[in-house]
């Protein structure tokens, strides 16, 4: 209850507009499993063409970054470009739909394969376009001082910096369970759909996702009379109307383009290009390093803008942070057991993803007091030991655990039961560490580098996720692991072998733990950060 009121108190309305977007992210994944069908059904686009296909709809996230500057130039429009994302995205849907229903007449200008492509493209322009607003929108809608202009001081800020960036995690959860209730009713029976109710239901996804850029325009649109109610009243009580303006609609002074960051983001966008389109061996780890060096110099280059102290704290934290999320993984071998050996099929996974978005929204509330009352090396250091501890489970369970604990109890604890009270524990971790991490980069962001700083920050924690991907490569080369593949007459082409996962588990677990608390030591004992 007690973190319930805190989340109220620290409420403004300025959180609604990036809340709603955030909503409409989580929303966003309505088409998901009709897109998934549709090309099945009805497209003749191979497996290659598709993989090809994300990787282009994966470039507008690329892209964040120079967007990101160009947000802090056209800030004043930020409603304009919001509006500009939900047209896209609408024309998106509206492409799917008309593909569906009307698909004569849409044969009759393009094919249905270029349709796809089109539709495809425009959702994460838009996408990206309304996430960088929202982005540098959650720096914004934390007031920086009160009602008579005092300055808030430094714990009530970083409280508030918490409760947006958690109810922001909130929103898209939730955006995620309103999908899979919306997907249950329109799907409810659907092996006993014609083919016709199959197209019906398929063309009313699309329509319902209509509801996507409406949901981030109308928070917009809300706080926009919020403003303009506010700003009458303070002209009413006698306040200068260019003050009173100032302080309702949080004019940032105007800012020139930089043109570093502008080239070295065009440089970074063209470097990814050239290099992952190519047949360059190592080219993983050639696009990752060249990444890394770019988005670091403009990281150098925006840290200017900061005093030595704050400097200091950037470089301490942004090191902590990028190397947990750096920790390599299991990899699809630990799927591949889950599925092969302890029986998982795709109704209790589904349940587990269920399980764990319910639990996620519970958890990120509940565990909110160590959010806003740790320092990030604390929170670190605590959540290493915890990732490590959720991994004992699946070692236990490659070793025989729920065999033993499934005899002594009738059956009752077996590996279904351990993987449901993992899942229960495990779910929120990973928005307990985002949370942090996000209030960290909009604390950190100068007020008229909102976007800016958050688009290259936010790069550089993602980034560490690239280095998780090859660490989990190398390691899945280290230890090796199959399943079974048969060919097309019944016969075992490939083995199945897990005799290495165990080994892989235990690694995992051990670099979970260990490298983030080293790491956060050193970085405390050479005094880049004083918390």
């Amino acid at each position: 209850m007690r973190i319930t009121k805190n989340i109220i108190g620290n409420f403004r309305f300025s959180f609604i507009p990036p809340l709603m977007i955030y909503l409409a992210a989580g929303v966003s994944g309505i088409t998901n499993i009709v897109g998934v069908f549709f090309v099945k059904e009805y497209l003749d686009l191979s497996a290659v063409f598709l993989a090809g296909l994300g990787f282009w709809a994966g470039l507008p996230w690329v892209l964040k970054m120079p967007l990101g500057h160009l947000v802090d130039i056209l800030w004043k429009f930020k409603s304009i470009l919001v509006l500009l994302g939900a047209i896209v995205m609408a024309t998106s849907s509206m492409i799917m739909f008309g593909l569906i229903q009307y698909k004569t007449e849409m044969l009759n200008l393009l094919n249905a394969e270029t349709w796809f492509v089109i539709s495809t493209l425009l959702a994460p322009i838009g996408f990206v376009l309304q996430d960088v607003v929202a982005d540098a929108m959650t720096v914004e809608a934390v007031p920086k001082t009160d009602d008579s202009g005092k300055e808030i001081n430094f714990n009530e800020l970083k409280s508030m910096n918490v409760s947006m960036q958690l109810l922001g995690r909130v929103s898209i959860i939730f955006g995620t369970l309103l999908v899979s209730m919306i997907n249950l009713i329109v799907f409810a029976d659907s092996s006993e759909m014609t083919e016709l109710e199959k197209v019906n239901a398929y063309g009313n996804i699309y329509l319902y996702s209509l509801i996507v850029p409406i949901i981030s325009v109308s928070g917009i649109f809300l706080a926009y009379l919020n403003q303009q109610n506010k700003y009458k009243k303070l002209v009413a009580n006698g306040i200068n109307p260019i003050k009173a303006s100032r302080m309702i609609f949080n004019v940032p002074e105007a800012i020139k383009p930089n043109m570093l960051i502008i080239i070295g983001s065009i440089m970074f966008v063209i470097f990814t290009l050239a290099v992952g389109t190519s047949n360059i061996v190592f080219s993983q780890e050639i696009v990752f390093i060249g990444s890394f060096a770019i988005i670091l110099t403009l990281l150098f280059k925006l840290s200017n803008e900061l005093d030595l102290k704050a400097k200091k704290m950037l470089l301490g934290t942004a090191i902590i942070i990028f190397v947990f999320r750096a920790m390599p993984g299991v990899g699809q071998g630990g799927s591949w057991f889950e599925i092969d050996v302890l029986a998982f099929d795709q109704e209790f996974l589904s349940l587990l993803g269920l399980i764990a978005s319910f639990l996620t929204i519970v958890g990120i509330f509940v565990l909110r007091p160590l959010m806003e009352n740790s320092s990030m090396t604390k929170l670190i250091v605590v959540l290493s030991i915890a990732g490590s501890f959720f991994i004992l489970p699946s070692i236990a369970m490659y070793y025989g655990f729920h065999e033993f604990t499934s005899k002594i109890t009738n059956g009752l604890i077996d590996a279904r039961f351990i993987a449901i009270f993992n899942t229960a524990l495990e779910s929120p971790l990973g928005q307990v560490s985002m949370i942090p991490i996000l209030a960290w980069i909009a604390q950190s962001a100068p007020s008229h580098l909102k976007a800016t700083f958050f688009a290259i920050l936010a790069s550089f924690t993602n980034l560490a996720l690239s280095a998780s991907n090859l660490g989990t490569k190398y390691l899945n080369q280290l230890f090796v692991i199959t399943r079974e593949v048969k060919s097309e007459n019944g016969n075992i082409k490939i083995p199945a072998d897990y005799s290495e996962l165990g080994f892989l588990l235990i690694v995992v677990c051990l670099l979970t733990l260990i490298v983030p608390i080293l790491i956060t030591y050193f970085v405390k004992k050479i005094k880049l950060i004083s918390y």
